[in-house]
């Protein structure tokens, strides 16, 4: 009775200290952010625009719904994202803009929390599942979580398909785990290289059925789309390229930097951007083809993020949300390993060092190159702490 009681004050202590800090999150958020000219407006556009009857894809309707609604920031001349997604945004169009952006900002630290307490309970050990609040608390100061708040931007969305599907195969519902992964699509930049290495791991376990699943799940948004406007992938594909256009080698990926190394001369930087992409998707299908056997879900997506993240054409530092996944199966993989939180500490101060500096360096410079040393340290801690599961095998996390 008396390990029944101190277990439920356990979990309202938890829940306390993570409402509250949720709660002083939103506030300072509705207090100090222009949420008017965030990303957020596109997505709470598009979902006001769809709930009224409206095309986010019509340009004379959505540069009148920024008048409309009095929003200043007008850098598209289109919804800037594919057109089923503006299906996902019409919740928030029944609130107004303040709230809506208050009440997502409240759902993604949510998601956050949710993720980083589902995938701690994969240890059998106390020791990894006490670290819910300390890693949820240093998060607040790491960038992409910082900078997804402050733009009001979708990544939580991205994290939590990939959570499903995670969650999915390890029950081997593998249709589901498709369909759950192939929401990634949402964001084609990411979730185009997502689902390419995905899509080695699946055809190297021979998993049709989840294959399957990403087909009927890429085909079903489509379809969607398709209904609200037959010529959506046409217009997005035209709004992409405008965007592309002015963000040229300002990403943290490898085709900014090989736009840098041209100085944007073309076909230069085309040819050696598609060159270091194509080596760095290569590696990582090779890697997962060859330890399929060898890892689990989670890790396979532990290297799909980072490798798929930094090998994609378009990329900000709000883009590596997905990070939280591989970055608690570090941390819990550091406590089991050495028996000590130290070392997971030490890691998680280095890392919200570096990806807070790449901010700093991103506003004022405009530029966002620094968030690549959030990828190298994420993906170096994952490929180090695998080879030496393998060599000195531990006890695996119960899946």
């Amino acid at each position: 009775m008396k390990k029944t009681t101190q277990t439920i004050l356990g979990a309202i202590l938890t829940i306390l200290l993570i409402g509250g800090m949720i709660f002083m999150r939103a506030r300072i958020s509705y207090n100090t952010f222009d949420f008017q000219s965030s990303n957020f407006t596109f997505f709470w556009l598009a979902g006001r625009m769809v709930l009224d009857g409206e095309n986010p894809y019509d340009e004379t309707q959505y540069l009148a719904g920024h008048e409309t609604y009095g929003i200043k920031w007008q850098p598209n001349k289109i919804f800037p994202y594919p057109l089923p997604l503006a299906i996902f945004c019409i919740p928030f169009g029944f609130f107004s803009l303040p709230t809506a952006y208050i009440i997502w900002q409240v759902i993604s630290l949510v998601i956050v929390a949710f993720t980083i307490f589902i995938l701690l309970n994969h240890w059998k050990e106390a020791a990894p599942r006490r670290l819910l609040v300390p890693i949820f608390a240093s998060m607040f100061f790491f960038g992409p979580l910082y900078l997804s708040l402050h733009t009001g931007s979708i990544g939580a969305l991205a994290v939590l398909a990939v959570l499903a599907a995670i969650l999915l195969f390890e029950k081997d519902k593998s249709m589901l785990a498709g369909i759950a992964l192939s929401l990634t699509i949402l964001k084609p930049p990411q979730g185009l290289t997502i689902l390419l290495l995905a899509g080695i791991w699946l055809l190297a376990r021979r998993d049709w059925k989840a294959i399957f699943g990403v087909a009927i799940g890429g085909l079903a948004l489509l379809v969607i789309g398709m209904i609200q406007d037959p010529l959506w992938v046409i217009k997005f594909r035209g709004a992409s390229e405008a965007v592309m256009d002015r963000t040229l080698g300002v990403h943290s990926n490898v085709w900014a930097f090989s736009y840098l190394a041209c100085k944007g001369a073309s076909p230069c930087s085309t040819l050696l951007g598609g060159t270091l992409a194509v080596i760095l998707l290569g590696l990582g299908g090779f890697y997962l083809w060859r330890n399929q056997a060898k890892i689990t879900a989670w890790e396979a997506f532990n290297v799909i993020i980072p490798i798929g993240f930094v090998s994609t054409i378009y990329l900000w530092a709000y883009d590596q949300l997905p990070y939280i996944i591989p970055i608690v199966w570090i941390i819990g993989t550091l406590v089991q390993r050495t028996k000590s939180y130290i070392h997971a500490f030490i890691f998680l101060i280095v890392l919200d060092i570096f990806s807070f500096y790449a901010l700093v360096q991103h506003a004022s410079t405009d530029k966002d190159l620094w968030s690549l040393v959030t990828t190298i340290i994420v993906l170096g801690m994952v490929l180090g702490l695998m080879y030496l599961n393998q060599k000195k095998p531990l006890d695996k996390p119960m899946l």
